[in-house]
């Protein structure tokens, strides 16, 4: 049981983009899973599939409210991140493709980028559930036909708009070792304070963006350009003298958590695009931060 809810906390994360709402929609799944008599569910052949199809549900539910609640948050509004390793080891669907035409999909492991996250948000809700199910975890077009409420025609459209905007705005990372580098390059400019140093990281066309959900202070909105976002890394450190960068795994690639002592600030996830840095991410809600409790 523990494994298939970790399963379906995976499903739900990359559609709603937060831990929260995942546990959530979890939550809900298995109330309706409960809600059933002992003969219902005994009649059920496949509870994971049943389990998947409610999830996904859910998450649409959710995500036709999510634009709304979008607009209402407090500044800018990131996807949660989370360690690498996170959903590791979350059993794959039984009925998952042994082989798939590689052209047909784009290769996802269990990591999530932010980068594919923020894509993701523009995405329509049916594209986004259909995106998630077939691409990641392999479900087939006919069986999520039935969640969105489409043929599964539409639905193979569906999934296929979503991979071209995926393709269109660059949302995997090119090269895992140029990325690494180049943030460690990062943060020992911000935390030594060498504008020169960092500004040279910086592609001219760089935007910032820190989510602090209107509970802790953070920019309300992106900050753009090579001087502006340099000055304001560089800022942020002078304010805490005594914070530190700490390099941990997430599905972007390294990132950095920022450290006060022993008290977490942030995490810092930066897009790496021919050696340079075009945006930056600073996750500094605590509510989004949950999942770091444990690995830190």
């Amino acid at each position: 049981m523990f494994d298939e809810r970790r399963r379906l906390l995976a499903i739900g994360y990359r559609m709603l983009g937060t831990l929260a709402e995942a546990e959530d929609a979890v939550q809900e799944t298995y109330v309706r899973w409960y809600r059933m008599t002992d003969a219902e569910r005994a009649a059920i052949a496949n509870p994971q599939g049943w389990l998947t199809r409610v999830m996904s549900r859910v998450c649409l539910d959710v995500l036709g409210s999510a634009r709304a609640r979008r607009e209402r948050y407090v500044g800018e509004w990131l996807p949660e991140p989370v360690p690498a390793d996170l959903f590791s080891g979350a059993p794959s669907p039984a009925h998952r493709a042994p082989t798939v035409d590689p052209l047909d999909r784009v290769t996802l492991d269990d990591e999530v980028s932010t980068a594919l996250l923020i894509v993701m948000e523009s995405m329509t809700p049916a594209q986004r559930v259909a995106f998630v199910l077939h691409d990641v975890f392999a479900v087939p077009f006919d069986e999520i036909a039935a969640v969105v409420g489409r043929s599964p025609a539409a639905v193979r459209q569906l999934a296929t708009s979503a991979r071209r905007r995926i393709r269109a705005h660059d949302a995997h990372p090119r090269n895992r070792r140029e990325h690494d580098d180049v943030l460690v390059a990062f943060a020992a400019a911000v935390t030594g304070g060498d504008l020169a140093a960092l500004t040279g990281l910086l592609d001219p066309s760089v935007t910032l963006r820190s989510d602090g959900g209107g509970v802790v202070t953070a920019a309300r909105r992106p900050v753009l350009g090579v001087s502006n976002v340099a000055r304001f890394m560089l800022g942020v450190f002078r304010k805490r003298p005594g914070m530190v960068f700490a390099e941990h795994r997430t599905g972007d690639g390294l990132a950095l958590a920022a450290m006060d002592g022993r008290r977490l600030r942030g995490i810092v996830n930066v897009k790496v695009r021919d050696g340079r840095i075009t945006d930056v991410w600073m996750q500094v809600n605590p509510d989004k931060l949950t999942s770091w409790r444990t690995s830190l």
